[in-house]
């Protein structure tokens, strides 16, 4: 395969964390809370030695495409720009992919080929060694950018609950695998970093599990779940079932039904919203936004993940929430508020972005502004924060460095929703890597 790529890479995930320079900016989508105002692109400054530490630098306004609600770019081996999208011009549900020139960043095709396509879109991740690209599936757009309904997500036409595995080199949809209804909404998808390795993970965000994918010896590809985030059962839970607007609404229900319903008990998940891998493939991280905490797993036998560190930065449980949390199979008592160079962290950890040599884990608060208005209704009052977590690369674990915070609602005026990160020379959430030759 010729590479048409230039720039600044690595010939492989070791050299990366090894050799790679420490982080000095990271790119993040900000989402603006204020709908007449334009959402940006933000630098940030990481540099400990700068004089502009933890600041937001320059914010740029973001193109548009009026592709139909795209998510995920990878670099392509062809010098292009793939985009996975999620729906079609209506907002039903459509998984496909487009190629824009990295140069002129003009769209110029669609990427897959054949009539057959994907219910669903989200996130992807290739590996051309092993001739495939594995895509995920959120769901139906005009229906989750309204807001969540737990009623819907057991309906598989508004919901997706499979993985799309597409010949690389064919660019068809070649298997596609149901992960049934213990795997609903499997969002980030991440093979490992390791080219010649026929194996990765996949967080599904409503039923809060991990699922390991991998080649079998037939060529087709399997799964196994391999991590479950245990409920909660809590009691004065509203929020999961709909805001108390939409109750009221669609519901039609009383003051007395409402006050049942606080009363009653609820299976609180944990839902994952973001993993990635460090460089090296040992470590995997992911995010439970409505629970509030960050998790580390030692991931050496991929098929039996070991808890390692966990931290609380936020969430829907705190100790003095409206929550009440009356049984947990992990805790004896419920997190409290956590605060940051004086700043009481809102909303949850969301979005991860990992230093090249895996010693510094940063953490949005934002996923999606209808759901972010629905759960933490703070964050677009105050804004979100971005905060880092020091690792421990050697025996696992992680621990908040307090000392470290980015406020997005310092300026009142221009309060925005941290969401997506990116270092400029690339990062083990974006980079993909061939085996060397």
């Amino acid at each position: 395969m010729t590479l048409a790529c230039r720039g600044p890479g690595y010939r492989s995930p070791r050299t990366a964390m090894l050799e790679g320079p420490r982080e000095k900016l990271l790119y993040v989508i900000g989402i603006h809370t204020d709908p007449e105002k334009a959402d940006v692109l933000c630098t940030i400054d990481v540099d400990p030695d700068s004089s502009t530490y933890c600041q937001v630098l320059e914010p740029k306004e973001m193109h548009k495409y009026g592709i139909s609600t795209p998510h995920t770019s990878h670099c392509l081996p062809t010098g292009e720009i793939a985009i996975s999208t999620m729906g079609n011009l209506n907002g039903d549900g459509l998984g496909e992919f487009f190629c824009i020139d990295a140069e002129t960043l003009e769209v110029k095709n669609t990427w897959t080929r054949g009539d057959v396509k994907a219910n669903f879109g989200y996130d992807f991740w290739y590996q051309p060694y092993h001739d495939a690209l594995v895509a995920t599936e959120w769901g139906a757009p005009r229906v989750f950018k309204k807001g969540y309904i737990p009623e819907d997500v057991y309906n598989p036409k508004i919901y997706g609950r499979s993985l799309n595995i597409y010949s690389w080199n064919e660019r068809k949809l070649k298997q596609t695998i149901n992960l049934g209804e213990d795997g609903i909404a499997p969002l980030e998808v991440r093979f490992l970093h390791d080219p010649l390795a026929a194996e990765g993970f996949v967080g599904c965000a409503v039923t809060s599990n991990v699922y390991r994918f991998y080649k079998a010896e037939d060529n087709s590809w399997k799964t196994e779940k391999v991590i479950q985030v245990l409920p909660k059962k809590v009691e004065g839970w509203v929020t999961p079932l709909m805001s108390v607007t939409i109750l009221f609404i669609y519901v039609s229900l009383s003051v007395d039904d409402l006050e049942e319903i606080m009363k009653s008990s609820f299976a609180l998940s944990g839902m994952i919203t973001d993993i990635l891998l460090s460089l090296d493939d040992k470590y995997l991280y992911l995010s439970n936004w409505l629970h509030g905490d960050v998790r580390q797993y030692d991931i050496s036998d991929t098929r039996n993940p070991k808890l390692t560190g966990q931290v609380f930065l936020g969430g829907s449980i705190l100790s003095d929430s409206q929550i009440r949390v009356i049984q947990d199979e992990e805790m004896n008592s419920q997190p409290d508020p956590v605060h940051v160079k004086g700043r009481r962290l809102y909303g949850a950890p969301q979005m991860l972005q990992l230093s090249l040599d895996g010693r510094r884990l940063y953490v949005t608060t934002s996923i999606f502004k209808p759901w972010d208005k629905q759960f933490y209704p703070d964050l677009l009052k105050y804004g979100s924060t971005m905060m880092k977590l020091d690792i421990d690369v050697e025996n696992g674990g992680m621990k908040l460095d307090h000392q470290f915070l980015v406020d997005f609602g310092t300026d009142k005026s221009d309060i925005l929703l941290a969401h997506e990160m990116r270092y400029p020379g690339g990062d083990c959430t974006s980079d993909i890597w061939l085996p060397e030759k």
